[in-house]
C-alpha cells in the first residue's frame, strides 16, 4: 500500500514487533527486548517513508522475501553506533605496552570487531605508530569490521568533525590527520600513514568469518551487551579460537566474561588474555 504524502505510519503492532525482533535475532544475534519497541518504531519510520509504505504490516510483508535488500537496510537502521577516539583509554595503554614484544615477532594483527564509525581502529593505528614509529620490517594489519554498512562506509572515509577528534589532541591531529578542504572544510581527514594500517570489511559476527587469524588483540567493546547468553557464549568462544596464545580480548566497560566460557584470564579492566 502506498503512503499518502506526509502521512505518519501506524504504531508498530505486537505481531510486527515480534516478527522484526525475531528476524533481527536470527540474522545478527541482537536481542530487542520489549523496552526497545519505541526505539525500533522510531528508527523504522524513515524506512517506511523511503519505501512509500504507510504501515508496519506492509513493511514486515516486504521482509518475507529472505533475499530482499531491505534486510540490510533493517539491520543498518536498528544497530546502535556509539564510539569515540581513545574511548576507555586504559585499553590503549594496554595495547601500547604489548606492542614492542609483538613487533619483535615481526607480525601484529589487531581486530576491531564492531568498529562503528571508525574511531576505535584509527585510535589503534595511532597507538601503533606512536609506540613503534615506522616499524620497518614488521607486518602490521588492523582489521575493522561492522555489520552496519552505512556506518562502515563513514569509518573507511575517515573524515571527522572538530568535536569528534577532540580526544586525539592537537599534536596527534597535526601528525596523522589533514585539515579538510572544499566539501570537507572544517573537518579532519585521516592521513595515509594510518590508512596503510587499517582495512575495513563488512561482517556479521554470527555468519562465517572469512579472515585468517590468529589475532594478537581483538577489541569487541560494547557489542555483546546486545546478545542473549547463548549468543554471548558462542561469540566469545569463537574469539578465543581466533586469538593467538596469550592474545588479548578487550570488552566494553559494562561487559564481563560470560559463565560457560573457558580459556580466558582477567588481566585488567575488561581486558582478558587467552590462557589456554
Amino acid at each position: 500500500m502506498q503512503a499518502v504524502a506526509g502521512a505518519v505510519p501506524n504504531a508498530l503492532g505486537d505481531r510486527e514487533f515480534r516478527q522484526i525482533r525475531t528476524l533481527i535475532r536470527d540474522r545478527t544475534g541482537i536481542e530487542l527486548p520489549d523496552s526497545k519497541r519505541t526505539l525500533c518504531q522510531t528508527r523504522l519510520i524513515r524506512r517506511l517513508r523511503a519505501l512509500g509504505l504507510d504501515s508496519y504490516e506492509a513493511y514486515v510483508k516486504l521482509l518475507e522475501d529472505e533475499h530482499s535488500p531491505e534486510h540490510r537496510e533493517l539491520i543498518n537502521a536498528i544497530t546502535t553506533n556509539v564510539t569515540a577516539f581513545f574511548r576507555e583509554p586504559h585499553h590503549f595503554e594496554l595495547v601500547k605496552s604489548i606492542l614492542p614484544a609483538l613487533a619483535a615477532k615481526k607480525r601484529i594483527r589487531i581486530w576491531s570487531a564492531g568498529c562503528s564509525s571508525g574511531e576505535e581502529p584509527w585510535s589503534m593505528a595511532i597507538t601503533i605508530r606512536e609506540a613503534l614509529g615506522a616499524a620497518a620490517g614488521v607486518d602490521i594489519k588492523v582489521l575493522a569490521t561492522d555489520i552496519d554498512t552505512d556506518v562502515l562506509a563513514r569509518a573507511a572515509g575517515g573524515v571527522y568533525e572538530d568535536a569528534n577528534v577532540e580526544p586525539v589532541g592537537r599534536a596527534l591531529l597535526q601528525r596523522y590527520f589533514a585539515r579538510g578542504t572544499g566539501a570537507n572544510a572544517g573537518r579532519w581527514r585521516v592521513g595515509d600513514e594510518l590508512r596503510s594500517l587499517v582495512t575495513f570489511k563488512p561482517l556479521n559476527l554470527f555468519e562465517p568469518w572469512q579472515m585468517r587469524g590468529p589475532f594478537d588483540v581483538i577489541a569487541c567493546r560494547n557489542v555483546i551487551i546486545y546478545f542473549d547468553t547463548e549468543n554471548k557464549v558462542k561469540l566469545l568462544r569463537r574469539f578465543h579460537d581466533m586469538l593467538a596464545p596469550g592474545g588479548h580480548l578487550l570488552l566494553g566497560h559494562s561487559e564481563s566474561m560470560t559463565a560457560g566460557v573457558n580459556g580466558f584470564s582477567l588481566i585488567g579492566r575488561t581486558a582478558f588474555t587467552r590462557s589456554a
